[in-house]
């Protein structure tokens, strides 16, 4: 009953292209909003940095690698190359003195130029062969960190975060760093929805769908693709500076291997390709279900006197990501944000059981 249609009579063409037509989802979207921004006060500090933080900061990884699969329809295996780049990017000129709003500006571009120069080297590829290039990515840019002692100090060294500020405030405590991720995935999340709406998003809509029925139409494949790459990989690259100085405070080679391309993978196919939603739902999913379902089976065997190996219950993370993705593709491949909206369009008729078209 909330999601009644009725009364709403559009007299202007902006009222009709709003982004959220129907008051309840206004109202939703700004007691979200609120909720996280009063969250530092109303849960405990562990909650806030060890939940919502991270959360919050590997959604903004998942909106990036969503525009380039689930918009342009581009394979990436290598996102945490991507965002290594940027955040070592960052954490060098950080040390250096550079302000971190520039180092981060500066490390997105960075992670923006390697990666279009790697996707456009892939573009004459598709579907297995593109994710295999992307995949290539993955493997030098690791092996390029891990060797460099310039970049990373070798393959067993941590590069430590100095102290620093964001506009003058200093990122000291839990507070500052929980509000910048939380404007960092603001802004991405401002973008994401915004972009479908421009030239550019339908560009990447047309070569999702067919790239050469795209460029029948003078859309130019090559350019698109090339700036999809560009975007997707330059939000990487701020959102890994932003991992780096607000959640690691301290990088190492080890923290960007394929098993985090791999889990932000998860998360956008998890949550729905091609949708802003998606991510959201994905990331909490992905990083919450591996803690949840490990707490559970501890209690579990404590309860029953079962005794589980240890190597069972470490590799239980990796378990429940190939499990949630086959089920996923099974039998919802558009993931948690489509069952989101089908419970939506069930109250947009409720208590009817569909409406007329």
């Amino acid at each position: 009953m909330f999601y009644r249609r009725a009364g709403i009579r559009h007299t202007r063409y902006q009222d009709e292209r709003q982004l959220f037509p129907l008051g309840f989802d206004r109202g939703l979207i700004i007691a979200v909003v609120l909720l996280l921004l009063a969250a530092p006060f109303l849960f405990d500090r562990l909650y806030v940095s060890g939940y919502l933080l991270p959360w919050l900061i590997w959604t903004s990884a998942a909106l990036g690698l969503n525009l380039l699969m689930g918009w342009s329809g581009q394979i990436h295996l290598g996102y945490g190359a991507v965002m290594g780049i940027g955040a070592y990017g960052s954490v060098h000129l950080v040390r250096l003195g550079v302000p971190l709003e520039i180092a981060m500006i500066v490390g997105g571009l960075l992670s923006a130029t390697i990666g279009t120069m790697f996707g456009g080297a892939a573009l004459r590829m598709k579907g297995i062969y593109l994710a295999m290039a992307t995949l290539a990515m993955q493997y030098v840019v690791d092996f390029v960190i891990s060797h460099s002692s310039v970049i990373s100090g070798g393959s067993l060294a941590t590069l430590q975060v100095p102290p620093v500020r964001f506009l003058g405030i200093p990122l000291q405590g839990d507070l500052p760093t929980y509000y910048l991720a939380f404007g960092v995935c603001f802004m991405i999340t401002l973008f994401m929805l915004n972009v479908r709406r421009t030239s550019f998003g339908r560009a990447l809509a047309a070569l999702r769908e067919k790239d050469y029925a795209a460029q029948i139409l003078g859309i130019s494949t090559f350019r698109y693709k090339l700036l999809a790459f560009w975007v997707s990989s330059f939000i990487g690259g701020v959102v890994g500076s932003v991992l780096a100085v607000t959640y690691l405070r301290a990088i190492s080679p080890d923290q960007f291997h394929i098993e985090l391309s791999i889990q932000i993978l998860a998360m956008i196919i998890v949550g729905g390709l091609g949708s802003v939603l998606g991510p959201f739902f994905g990331t909490a999913l992905i990083l919450f279900a591996p803690i949840l379902l490990n707490n559970l089976l501890g209690f579990t065997a404590g309860t029953l006197g079962w005794s589980l190996p240890i190597d069972l219950r470490a590799h239980l993370p990796l378990m429940a990501y190939g499990a949630l993705v086959i089920g996923f593709l099974l039998y919802e491949p558009l993931g948690l944000a489509k069952i989101y909206a089908n419970f939506r369009n069930y109250l947009l008729v409720w208590p009817f059981r569909h409406a007329q078209r």
